[in-house]
This record gives C-alpha cells, structure tokens and sequence, in this order.
C-alpha cells in the first residue's frame, strides 16, 4: 500500500464525471487499498477515486474508525437513492477542500446499491452521518464538489478561502 496524493480543489479532475469500474483487477484491489491508507492518514472518513486522480467509480469509507472500531467498506459503481422525503443539514468536509466546511441539506436516509471488490451485489439502508457520506462521495463519481451543493453567496465566500 501507499500513499497517494490527494488533488485539491480547483483541479479540474475533480469536476469530471468517472467511468465505471468495468472489471474488478489486481490495480483496482491496490488502488482501494491506497485509497483506504490515504483516507486514514488525513484523516478522513471517506475517498473518491477522483480524489486521487483515479477517474473511476470506486470510493472507500469508514464512518466509524473515528469514534470505535474500523469499518472500512470499498465500494465500486454505487447506485445511491433517497430514500423517504427527509432531509437533513449537516456540515461537511473534503480532503479536497481542507479547512472549509459547509452546511449541505441532503436525504436524510438513503438506499445504495453497489459492487464490493470481491464482485458481489450489496445494498444498504445508510442514514445519519454515513447516509451524507454516501452521497458526498459518489457526488465526486458525478464531478461535483461540496461547493455545488450550497448558495451562490456562501460558495463565492467559500471559494476565496479556498482557492490556492
């Protein structure tokens, strides 16, 4: 395992919709499990491939590590769904906008379908803070940051602390 690099906001990577993981190979195992020794070491509690320069549809997580045990979960190609009409507003982070946090209203709970790396369906009911990393990290799958989410006036605000 090694550490990547992780791209920063504006990088335009970070803007570009990734291409699905087609087949689930010896370079994908060793990206997740560098994607998961990065988001460790940021320390976050979750990854997307483009965040790494990885344009594919893969994202790690652990919601977890931080308050108990690690959890860590490799998802590749995720479907994510709301699920129910609540939402919630919760500050969010990006390793790829350090120091910045903003408040994103999002699904409260929502239902995902994925692919784990040995190649078998999964799907889960995610709510609270791991329903808001789901959708936070496949966003970055879709090219969209956590300044798309919030209100022109907060962005621009946002946008000048974090521009390099």
């Amino acid at each position: 395992m090694s550490l990547r690099a992780v791209l920063r906001w504006p990088d335009p990577r970070l803007a570009q919709v990734c291409a699905p993981v087609e087949q689930i190979t010896d370079d994908v195992r060793q990206l997740a499990a560098d994607m998961l020794e990065t988001m460790y070491a940021a320390p976050g509690r979750g990854l997307a491939g483009p965040q790494v320069g990885a344009m594919l549809r893969i994202f790690v997580m652990d919601t977890e590590w931080k308050s108990g045990p690690a959890a860590p979960r490799v998802i590749l190609n995720p479907v994510v769904v709301p699920h129910g009409s609540e939402t919630a507003i919760r500050a969010e982070g990006c390793l790829s906008l350090p120091g910045i946090e903003a408040e994103v209203t999002r699904p409260a709970t929502v239902h995902m379908r994925w692919t784990d790396l040995d190649g078998a369906a999964q799907e889960a009911i995610f709510t609270g803070f791991a329903a808001a990393c789901v959708q936070h990290e496949a966003d970055h799958l879709d090219g969209i940051v956590t300044l798309d989410r919030i209100d022109p006036a907060t962005r621009s605000r946002l946008e000048a602390a974090c521009r390099p």
